[in-house]
């Protein structure tokens, strides 16, 4: 498995249909030679990692990380000051105590509102109608610096489905993107492409990037 000829596949594929997104690779399970041969191309943002655990084992400051998993408050602590973005803002829950442990450092964190398209029970995120409202609510925590949205869809939806829902959240973050919004990631290994059509700022590709994980 090349990882950097990988990289620089996707980054061309990218460029033909969006050179302004950027790519975030999705690093869970893969260990620290592979997150480095990836960043070590030039040509990936961050290294993107789902658990807090995981990042804590392979952090370094050789590059940058960014936090794209559900976040539970309690493991807020570990990664504040760590992580330049975190992607996935769902609850106000764990804006305050995101808050409180930037009150601490005297850190502002930058993060991104999740969004459930497919309003799925197991996964995070809030319903696009309620952006609004939820942007009201987290507007009093003046240590978190909201830069736009993350949008992760159901693996069932077909293509068409996928491109209706891009637009769709793409339609909110251009709503608000003359104000706060900066970044909008949707797009992971099997649909980096159409999410870069339909305006991504940020993809994160993992598999694409690494090959099949193993979860030995």
């Amino acid at each position: 498995m090349d990882i950097a000829e990988n990289v620089r596949k996707i980054r061309k594929e990218l460029d033909r249909v969006n050179k302004a997104t950027r790519i975030v690779a999705a690093t869970k399970t893969r260990n620290y030679e592979a997150v480095k041969a990836c960043m070590d191309t030039g040509l990936v943002l961050a290294a993107g990692e789902n658990r807090v655990q995981e990042l804590m084992e392979k952090y370094t400051e050789e590059f940058r990380w960014d936090f794209i998993g559900r976040l539970q408050t309690n493991k807020v602590k570990y990664i504040v000051g760590k992580v330049e973005l975190i992607h996935s803002l769902d609850r106000e829950e764990l804006a305050e105590a995101v808050q409180k442990e930037c009150l601490k450092h005297n850190f502002r964190q930058k993060m991104l509102i999740e969004i459930n398209t497919g309003e799925e029970e197991s996964k995070g995120g809030i319903k696009i109608e309620e952006l609004d409202n939820f942007l009201d609510s987290v507007a009093k925590y003046d240590k978190i610096e909201i830069n736009g949205l993350m949008a992760v869809v159901p693996i069932y939806y077909t293509e068409e489905m996928l491109r209706k829902t891009y637009e769709r959240v793409y339609e909110a973050y251009f709503k608000r993107k003359s104000g706060i919004f900066k970044e909008l990631s949707m797009g992971m290994s099997g649909d980096y492409l159409i999410a870069a059509e339909s305006g991504a700022t940020i993809v994160r590709p993992g598999t694409a990037i690494f090959g099949e994980r193993s979860y030995k």
